[in-house]
């Protein structure tokens, strides 16, 4: 499941993604845009820098922008930074995992075999897609009339 962590960084690198790519946007407005608490926002934009995805300036007319181009960021590698592995449960982690606690043959459970199954659906989707697609798809989706 994907964390209030996780969600909120995806919102606040779309908004990014969204505006001009030359102009700093400050953390105020991202928490405005985004719902996200302002104090827990700047802790995911901190991770969201040190993960090399976004630059910072401080001060007067300081703020964020993208630290790559949106085509070059893919949504897998900004849910691992602030989430960690991608899996249903730590049985299902590729590098680090570990059996549930109630497990009594981990290598022919069934519950983890489809688990496994799971975490490369979701994988695969999330390191397809790139923050352009999803900010694009995103304008795509508000521009569609859905009345009959």
């Amino acid at each position: 499941m994907l964390t209030k962590k996780a969600k909120y960084g995806l919102k606040a690198l779309v908004h990014l993604a969204s505006g001009d790519p030359e102009k700093l946007t400050q953390a105020a407005e991202i928490s405005e845009v985004t719902g996200a608490p302002k104090a827990f926002l700047d802790a995911i934009l901190l991770e969201l820098r040190n993960a090399g995805l976004i630059r910072s300036k401080k001060g007067p007319g300081g703020g964020f922008t993208l630290a790559r181009p949106p085509t070059e960021i893919r949504m897998g590698y900004v849910v691992r930074t602030l989430d960690g592995p991608i899996a249903p449960l730590p049985c299902a982690r590729r590098k680090t995992a570990e059996p549930c606690r109630d497990c009594v043959i981990v290598e022919g459970c069934e519950v983890r075999l489809l688990m496994l199954e799971v975490r490369d659906a979701i994988a695969a989707v999330l390191d397809q897609t790139t923050l352009a697609q999803m900010r694009d798809q995103a304008n795509h989706d508000l521009s569609l009339d859905y009345s009959i």
